[in-house]
């Protein structure tokens, strides 16, 4: 048999109070003390009731809503995991429920999940964009007042706010580590070449061999899905080459298990006989054996700023855009071992 809907006024009459006094406490009010607070809490939990916010929302003129979107392009990477647990721990503090949708790289779902989240009233969105996304793609978010946050990746002529990280910076100290060691051949594995993150990842690589003295050699860069199997898929090009490199710097973290994975069944083994660097740090980075080097982004602090970023401009009620780069740094460990003897292989 189906029950009555639990009401406010069941509420004010099993805790003894008024319908108003419940009401300023499930909107949070600190008009309530602490003593009748908790008596209603308690006839609340004791009786079920569900606070509907959305109703209450429409109820209150020109209202925000408490919930934001988060959209990533790829949750099977442990990466944007990461990216969003440390938007959730800024989002929640703050009150914010978040909608969390993964595009798997389809610009036609990203923009399905947009218009969705749009219709449930959401106060703001953090994305990491699909690859094909275009700057018009924001234009209904920016006409709608809508603040947005590009994080990891940024879409050009977008006048929207973008949170990203130095990937010239983090991919050029990956390569002169490696010069340093001895490494003559030193190939960039995976990536998509048509995102801006690969373009710029790509560019300090080159741009630091050329630092060391090294020739840029075109069979060393290796495009491939930026997942561990496109590790594994690639690794197994550079080294069917005709002069095989002899260390990798990888596109992101997962490429990089990836390329040890291939590596392993070669009977090549990461670190002592061939060397790898990643990209993020991701938490499985520090465990892995060899335990990665990689260049660390910090994802769930990537995250934490991306969401005080949103969180800034809902509560200003602007959305000028702003653009930050976060700045990383390399993290040496196991995956490259000690060196070439005599700087030459």
């Amino acid at each position: 048999m189906s029950r009555e809907r639990v009401t406010v006024i069941d509420i004010a009459n099993a805790a003894g109070v008024s319908k108003s006094t419940v009401s300023l406490v499930l909107q949070g009010s600190s008009l309530v003390n602490e003593t009748t607070r908790a008596k209603v809490n308690a006839a609340i939990r004791e009786l079920g009731y569900v606070y509907n916010r959305g109703a209450a929302n429409l109820r209150q003129a020109n209202a925000k809503s408490k919930i934001v979107g988060m959209v990533v392009n790829d949750l099977t990477n442990s990466f944007f995991a990461e990216l969003a647990v440390g938007i959730d721990s800024v989002m929640q503090s703050a009150g914010y429920v978040q909608f969390l949708a993964n595009t798997g790289e389809n610009i036609d779902r990203q923009r399905e999940v947009i218009a969705s989240m749009r219709e449930h009233g959401i106060s703001g969105l953090i994305i990491s964009p699909a690859r094909g996304t275009e700057a018009a793609d924001f234009g209904g978010l920016a006409n709608a007042g809508i603040p947005v946050v590009l994080a990891v990746r940024n879409v050009p002529g977008a006048r929207v706010s973008s949170l990203t990280s130095d990937n010239h910076a983090g991919a050029a100290a990956s390569v002169a580590h490696l010069a340093k060691l001895g490494h003559r051949r030193i190939a960039f594995l995976g990536g998509f070449p048509d995102t801006a993150v690969f373009t710029e990842r790509f560019m300090g690589y080159r741009d630091a061999l050329f630092d060391a003295g090294l020739d840029f050699d075109a069979d060393l860069a290796i495009g491939a899905a930026p997942s561990r199997a496109g590790g594994v898929e690639a690794i197994e090009r550079a080294m069917r080459l005709a002069t095989p490199p002899t260390a990798a710097v990888c596109f992101n973290d997962a490429v990089a298990f990836g390329a040890c994975d291939g590596l392993r069944s070669r009977k090549i083994e990461p670190g002592s006989e061939f060397a790898v660097v990643g990209f993020d740090d991701v938490i499985e980075a520090k465990t892995a054996v060899p335990a990665l080097t990689t260049v660390s982004v910090d994802p769930q602090g990537m995250g934490r700023r991306a969401a005080q970023l949103l969180l800034k401009q809902i509560n200003s009620g602007t959305a000028e855009p702003e653009a930050l780069v976060k700045s990383v740094r390399l993290v040496v460990r196991q995956s490259c071992g000690t060196g070439i003897q005599g700087g030459v292989r």
